[in-house]
């Protein structure tokens, strides 16, 4: 493999295809078409694709297949297994259309044993897969500030990683095919239990008739601190809660956390409570609610 950093060694730009522009691949499609790659888009409602097309340049293909042809790396950001398996196999997915010795990178949050599905099916066909699924929100990807989490073969990431980095800021491999969804499963653990406790932080603050903002504040200065505090808890006093990462995401990719627990042992009590939570905000109306709506469940619980 040769470097793959924006022109290629011939002075022309690397070529890729970036199938799904839903609210976090159609910013990281941008980057890679702003840092002057020859970008090729598919998404499923073609429409969207014309949009990306009018604002960064670039082409649009009817199928993954199409948009694979000649691609020095697919990549993808989809919905979940079904979805990614849509996209990358049968005579219409980018598997068909890949080049001997190309990459699939795969931005997908999905199961553990669909990446290595693929990784199996890529080698048998010649081809390389890399997990690469990525934290940081909507935010993260329109500011090219991604943490992208990679299972996969070594010189395959080290061939990727540069183009990874054009919205990257943290492109990490954590080991074999498989590794970097099981990162990303630990990765949305922690998040469901320093959302619970800081909603329940907040909540109780307010029914104490306390300031939070400056308690917030404050306590942000100290081993309280977290992400979620500085970039959800004002908006959680607020009630807003129109961000982009939807309940009805957080619990699909729950639901994977915890089947990968039934399969390896690890026990998740407050993963699983926190997952029921969720389902409460959905039944309140919050499927499209920002995460750190948690809070509006207990609201509901105090009225």
């Amino acid at each position: 493999m040769t470097d793959q950093s924006s022109p290629s060694s011939s002075g022309t730009p690397q070529r890729v295809a970036f199938l799904g522009l839903g609210v976090m691949g159609y910013p990281m499609a941008g980057h890679l078409a702003k840092a002057g790659l020859d970008v090729t888009v598919y998404n499923r409602t073609a429409s969207k694709a014309q949009q990306w097309i009018a604002e960064y340049g670039g082409r649009s293909a009817t199928t993954p297949c199409e948009a694979a042809q000649s691609a020095d790396i697919v990549l993808a950001c989809v919905g979940n297994d079904d979805d990614l398996r849509s996209v990358t196999l049968g005579e219409q997915g980018a598997f068909a259309g890949m080049s001997r010795d190309a990459v699939f990178v795969d931005h997908t949050t999905a199961s553990a044993n669909v990446a290595r599905e693929l990784f199996s099916i890529a080698r048998e066909q010649g081809l390389h897969f890399l997990d690469a699924p990525v934290s940081g929100g909507q935010a993260g990807a329109q500011n090219g500030r991604l943490t992208i989490m990679c299972g996969g073969d070594a010189a395959v990431f080290e061939h990727v990683a540069p183009t990874l980095r054009h919205y990257g800021v943290a492109v990490t491999l954590l080991g074999e095919s498989g590794a970097g969804q099981l990162t990303k499963m630990v990765n949305q653990i922690a998040i469901a239990g320093v959302v619970q406790g800081l909603s329940e932080a907040i909540h109780f603050g307010q029914r104490a008739g306390l300031d939070m903002p400056r308690v917030l504040e404050v306590i942000g200065k100290g081993a309280a601190a977290s992400w979620q505090m500085d970039n959800r808890g004002n908006t959680m006093i607020e009630g807003r809660f129109d961000f982009g990462f939807a309940v009805d995401w957080m619990r699909k990719d729950l639901a994977i956390c915890l089947d990968e627990a039934k399969r390896n042992g690890a026990s998740l009590p407050v993963t699983a409570l926190v997952d029921q939570f969720y389902g409460d905000v959905q039944a309140l109306g919050g499927r499209r609610y920002d995460t750190s709506s948690l809070i509006v469940r207990l609201r509901k619980l105090s009225a």
